[in-house]
């Protein structure tokens, strides 16, 4: 109030003009000094003067408060400024919290198969539909959708249905692992595999595009331990793919195939049993021929006391005549003809003939050198049969037995490598360049990852 009546007096007095006293008294009052008063002598300088050092006290307090305020206005915008930034910060967290899809494991839809020998795979979720297909015990399914009733709606190699939950364990790592074969696919030209998990690391062995090999360890960032031929190793994961394979559903056409294959192979191996009792049997008559002739010509011979030249000629042709019959039809017997042995065996016997021959990594000859899968390739090349070059894709061939139905001619699989079974528990293969073409036992020296038939 007091500052308000004051600037009133001057008002009314008129005692004062700013251009009389200039910026000065302003520019000192906003200094701090004492402003300056011109004319002491002049009538009424002391009011002057106190109006003015009034005025100065004034302005300078004005202009404290008027800094104050916008220095309290530029707080509060700075306040409200990051108070903005914070809210957008956290908007935008919620967003993006939001909108990143949360990255689940690969096992996450994986269903595996918990039964004592199979479930089965129907159209409808109930168990009066139609049935698809047969999940076997540890085979896998990718689950697509689960049903409010206890059921899941499955896809599983060529069969799509559904399957009641209670027969299936979903989401489980450790038991999908456990029944699933981890691979590591090669996705450049060759493949280094190595001992140490370092470039610097010396070279195991070799690998082509697209074959595979079982990953046996997976804890080394940048890397996969692998299991080949030559012993484990360590491929780069730059280089690689990795997936997990596993067994799948068999549809109801497949089924019904797979049991005409094997009552055609049950016929065909009776068949083969009844023509080798029948060879035995001619074999025997033959034998007991051939010795009741020998002993005729014998006591022949003791009757006659020897018999003369002619005599002893005849028999002597004669017996030459025979014996030469008995070789031919042993030889026949111990060649095998094709009518006689069965297409496995055929492919057995043509792929014996180039052991000891070298392998050679990418190689294709039976006789200069070749490798593993290109041994498979040539050989059965031989009996119109155009395999697959790699032993991943050879993998694939033909259609799956188990091992324990393995026969003369089926492929034996493995990690990065492929055999021929020879029978007695034997395969012959292309195995490095150690050994070049060799035979091994037994078939499980390595864990076998399928037996696929040709024939």
């Amino acid at each position: 109030m007091k500052k308000r009546m004051t600037i009133l007096t001057l008002l009314l007095a008129g005692s004062i003009t700013f251009g009389a006293m200039g910026m000065s008294s302003v520019q000192a009052a906003q200094t701090g000094a004492q402003p300056a008063v011109q004319g002491t002598a002049q009538p009424g300088g002391q009011v002057t003067a106190g109006v003015t050092e009034a005025l100065a006290e004034m302005l300078v307090e004005n202009e404290v408060l008027s800094i104050a305020g916008r220095v309290a206005e530029e707080a509060d915008t700075l306040m409200d400024a990051a108070k903005e930034r914070k809210l957008a910060a956290e908007e935008a967290a919620e967003v993006e919290a939001h909108e990143v899809p949360v990255v689940e494991s690969e096992f996450a839809d994986i269903a595996i198969a918990q039964v004592n020998n199979y479930v089965n795979v129907r159209s409808e979720p109930n168990t009066e539909s139609e049935i698809l297909g047969k999940l076997y015990d540890d085979c896998a399914a990718t689950v697509l959708e689960a049903t409010e009733d206890g059921w899941y709606k499955v896809e599983s190699g060529n069969v799509t249905g559904y399957v009641k939950a209670e027969y299936v364990v979903v989401g489980d790592e450790e038991l999908a692992r456990t029944v699933g074969t981890r691979l590591a696919t090669v996705n450049t030209t060759t493949l280094f595999v190595r001992t140490e998990p370092t470039t610097e690391a010396k070279v195991l062995t070799m690998l082509p595009d697209g074959d595979d090999v079982v990953v046996t360890d997976e804890s080394t960032e940048g890397w996969a331990k692998v299991s080949t031929e030559d012993g484990d190793g360590y491929v780069s994961l730059e280089y690689v793919g990795l997936s997990t394979e596993y067994n799948y559903a068999e549809s109801r056409e497949e089924e019904e195939a797979r049991l005409a294959r094997e009552a055609a192979e049950r016929e065909a191996a009776a068949r083969a049993a009844e023509e080798a009792r029948r060879a035995r049997e001619a074999e025997e008559a033959a034998k007991r021929a051939r010795e009741a002739e020998q002993a005729a010509k014998s006591a022949q011979q003791s009757a006659a006391g020897g018999g003369s030249s002619s005599s002893g000629s005849t028999g002597g042709g004669s017996s030459s005549s025979a014996n030469a019959g008995s070789s031919g039809s042993s030889g026949n017997a111990g060649s095998g003809s094709p009518s006689s042995v069965s297409n496995g065996q055929a492919v057995v016997n043509y792929a014996m003939q180039f052991l000891g021959n070298p392998y050679v990594y990418g190689g294709n000859s039976l006789t200069n050198g070749t490798d593993c899968s290109g041994f498979v390739k040539g050989v059965y090349a031989a009996f119109g049969i155009n395999l697959p070059r790699t032993s991943a894709e050879q993998r694939h061939a033909g259609y799956g037995v188990s091992l324990s139905d393995i026969q003369p001619g089926d492929l034996v699989c493995y990690s990065g490598h492929i055999g021929i079974y020879t029978g007695n528990n034997t395969i012959i293969h292309a195995s490095n360049e150690r050994t070049g073409i060799t035979l091994t036992s037994p078939v499980t020296y390595r864990q076998v990852l399928a037996v696929r038939r040709i024939f």
